[in-house]
């Protein structure tokens, strides 16, 4: 999470709208009675049906406008990306099956699982070079919106998803995702309550028996984005308990196990977090706040999906993974790091700095060990499919040995799109000093985009799938490709 002090500036103005009077209500989501697996948003129900060589996983971090525009450059890249597959030719993104986001990068992650290709013709207008933290401050600061800041039940992240609402998302639903056939998106908020990560799909939402599909897409973006004391938190209810929830079936298998696999350990230990939302007499309501509290690269959601995978696969169980190639993951990580001269001076920084430096660091710290996290993933499979290849293990061995070494036979590709990897190195500078605002200038919206595509097209990791792959990257959009 990173804040800069035009975002400061917002909060300080509002302040004072506090002292007023109103009877404005929040938005509340809608109770389901009965629990109904693999039914609504989520990714077991979204299986596509033809056959896919690559997974491709897309993880968009926050950064506010910086985010949004760096992670749509990851977009326009994997559009002009040709794979030569079983299919024929066919581009990258269209393999894409999930996209996650936190923060910044959920509006350029919903938007594009709300539009696909048409995104390409209005997100910049609609959004990325347009003034949204102006707009924002001007409606708080008009007198009809003093009434409805000033109730208990509607906060400034409520206001701001009314914007959203207006500008980017036109009234949709989550269930307009569920309609359409585009990769799942992977909202994230952190419960500031508990701190746990929470993700906007029906499988959250079965637990506090909850329908997912009636939730504006505005809203789910406020509740990523609500910087904690800038943004107030967005409030939804907890139904848990009402709706005869039952954990999936599989984790009677781990549970059940005489030695559960080190994968699903963790697994089990997720869904052990979530399911303590069942007991909503204690918690009847949840107070969400900016994704990246909890997980500011959005890939904590991915790492959940592929341990349970390998965990699922080392019991035999049918899992995505059976019909996979390749695993590939874009980490698009838009952190900044604005260098400080605190070092330079005997007067410690003041209290809001130390502040934003207090909280910054930690983050940014838990996000390089998630991805260090990903990383002991790949070295895992690479090395048990060694060893399983060498006749190392044989039918003979001891079951759980054979168990461990079944690693799952996809290739797993992790592409780190940030900062650090840029060649040129004043570009990087330039990029790392942007603030963390819902406005940038228009050069600098554009440079991010074009800073995404020369890290991914010059990264070492993406090169390697492009010739495991047999793939090409077209160096322009022909007309009819451009229609697609």
């Amino acid at each position: 999470m990173e804040v800069n002090w035009l975002r400061i500036s917002l909060v300080l103005t509002l302040s004072t709208l506090l002292l007023l009077g109103g009877c404005a209500t929040r938005p509340i989501n809608d109770p389901i009675t009965e629990f109904s697996p693999h039914k609504g948003y989520q990714y077991l129900a979204r299986q596509h049906s033809e056959h896919h060589d690559n997974l491709v996983i897309l993880a968009f971090s926050g950064g506010g406008t910086r985010a949004a525009a760096f992670s749509y450059g990851v977009l326009e890249t994997l559009r002009r990306t040709e794979v030569v597959g079983p299919r024929g030719i066919v581009r990258l993104i269209d393999d894409v099956d999930v996209i996650t986001g936190v923060s910044g990068g959920s509006f350029t992650a919903l938007a594009y699982g709300l539009y696909g290709d048409r995104l390409f013709d209005q997100y910049e207008k609609r959004f990325l070079k347009r003034d949204v933290q102006g707009e924002l401050i001007a409606r708080a600061l008009s007198p009809t919106s003093w009434p409805a800041l000033s109730s208990p039940n509607w906060g400034r992240s409520e206001l701001a998803a009314e914007l959203y609402d207006e500008i980017l998302f036109d009234g949709a639903t989550f269930a307009d995702l569920d309609r359409g056939r585009g990769p799942l998106i992977a909202v994230m908020a952190t419960d500031i309550s508990t701190g746990s990560r929470l993700i906007f799909d029906q499988s959250f939402f079965d637990i506090i028996c909850s329908d997912l599909d009636k939730m504006p897409l505005s809203r789910a973006a406020a509740a990523s984005s609500a910087v904690p004391v800038l943004l107030s938190p967005v409030t939804i209810n907890n139904y848990g308990g009402t709706c005869n929830y039952r954990a999936p079936d599989w984790v009677r298998q781990f549970t059940d196990s005489a030695t559960t696999p080190r994968p699903a350990a963790r697994a089990l230990r997720r869904l052990k977090e979530l399911e303590s939302y069942i007991d909503s007499a204690h918690r009847p309501y949840i107070h969400l706040v900016d994704g990246a509290i909890s997980d500011n690269l959005g890939l904590r959601g991915v790492l959940d999906i592929l341990e349970t995978f390998e965990a699922l696969h080392s019991l035999g169980r049918p899992t995505p993974l059976d019909d996979v190639r390749r695993i590939i993951i874009f980490v698009v990580d838009s952190k900044s790091s604005p260098k400080t001269a605190w070092e330079e001076s005997e007067q410690a920084p003041g209290s809001i700095a130390l502040l934003i430096q207090s909280t910054g660091v930690p983050i940014d710290a838990y996000s390089s060990d998630t991805v260090e996290l990903l990383r002991d993933i790949q070295a895992r499979w690479q090395a048990l499919r060694r060893i399983r290849d060498s006749a190392t293990v044989s039918a003979d061995s001891d079951p759980v040995v054979r168990e461990e070494m079944n690693a799952p036979d996809s290739g797993l590709y992790v592409v780190d799109v940030s900062f650090q990897e840029l060649e040129d190195r004043k570009e990087a500078d330039y990029l790392n000093n942007l603030p963390t605002s819902f406005v940038l200038p228009t050069d600098a919206v554009d440079r991010l985009r074009a800073a995404a595509g020369n890290i991914i097209l010059t990264s070492p990791e993406f090169q390697r799938l492009l010739r495991d792959a047999g793939a090409r990257v077209a160096t322009e959009l022909s007309t009819a490709e451009d229609s697609r």
